[in-house]
């Protein structure tokens, strides 16, 4: 069982939350053996993850599929949850992670806001820079449109 939470304690509980909903099983009447950190095999490069949710909001539980550009799975699941919580005003606690799969191929990509940044010849606007004159003092205001 993957679990995506801060820290170890909130990890240990969460898991008793979702076996406790999968068996008949309690607390007392079992042990956690160990809790390990999965790291991200390439942490470097930039991938697409689809991310399946079940969410409890005011009006009832929704289930709800996402796609995140991320550089691991634990960012991308991080990054779901300010989401769910700016747009859905979901916590933490009335989310839950089903599935997280990495989108190898561009055509598994549904999502429109993902595949915009998928084609080969994609290009960013130039910010708008100022020039730094060598001179202390100018007699001219600077230019700052090219």
């Amino acid at each position: 069982m993957r679990i995506f939470a801060p820290n170890e304690v909130v990890a240990k509980s969460r898991y008793w939350y979702f076996l406790t909903q999968l068996h008949k099983v309690k607390k007392a009447s079992g042990e956690i053996v160990s809790v390990n950190v999965i790291n991200e095999a390439h942490p470097t490069t930039v991938k697409n993850f689809g991310i399946w949710v079940r969410y409890d909001s005011r009006s009832g539980t929704h289930n709800m599929y996402k796609e995140i550009r991320s550089l691991t799975r634990a960012q991308a699941v991080e990054s779901l949850y300010q989401d769910m919580a700016a747009r859905h005003r979901a916590r933490f606690r009335s989310i839950h992670v089903l599935k997280v799969v990495e989108l190898e191929k561009t055509t598994d990509v549904k999502r429109p806001y993902v595949k915009q940044f998928l084609s080969k010849d994609l290009k960013f606007p130039l910010p708008h820079r100022i020039t730094k004159s060598d001179k202390i003092f100018s007699y001219t205001k600077p230019s700052t449109y090219y």
